[in-house]
């Protein structure tokens, strides 16, 4: 073979045992996640998607690599996977909870935006009106409260909530 045959096809042999590799590496980290919590895409913390690249990329990496065994990559993939477990029972312990989750910021009270919590939570103006707007409110004079809460959306409330 020359070189862009080679580039192309590669060792064709590996092939199939890389097809091999990819499926057992797939059922290893179904088989571990289904012991850990579900959680739906949108509402993942920022732990959650660095458990999810990095599962990604040890199943690839793995998979692809002939000098690597399955064995190998399902170490990584359980660490990885009882890491990510014991971070989210962390978030169940008061004192660790702020280290797992940002805190629940207000964005505006009565009309009013908090400047300085808008800028901690990472957004602009901009974003704000976005939000706003996405909830069906022109301007913040509209809402009675907006939080930025702890998975990073934003929550709009437009009255007061009485107490019977």
């Amino acid at each position: 073979m020359n070189g862009w045959e080679h580039a192309l096809m590669g060792d064709w042999h590996q092939a199939p045992w890389a097809a091999v590799k990819a499926l057992t590496l797939f059922v290893t980290a179904a088989a571990a996640f289904r012991f850990t919590q579900r959680r739906a895409i949108a509402e993942f913390t920022p732990f959650d998607w660095v458990t999810a690249v990095a599962v990604g990329a040890v199943v690839g990496r793995t998979a692809t690599a002939p000098d690597t065994a399955w064995l190998t990559g399902a170490a990584a993939l359980t660490t990885l996977i009882a890491a990510h477990a014991a971070v989210t029972r962390m978030r169940f312990v008061p004192a660790l909870r702020r280290i797992v989750d940002p805190p629940l910021r207000v964005l505006i009270r009565d009309g009013r935006i908090d400047e300085r919590n808008l800028r901690r939570s990472g957004l602009t103006r901009a974003d704000l009106d976005a939000a706003l707007r996405q909830h069906g409110h022109r301007s913040p004079a509209d809402v009675h409260l907006a939080l930025f809460e702890e998975k990073g959306a934003v929550s709009v409330l437009t009255t007061t909530v009485k107490k019977d």
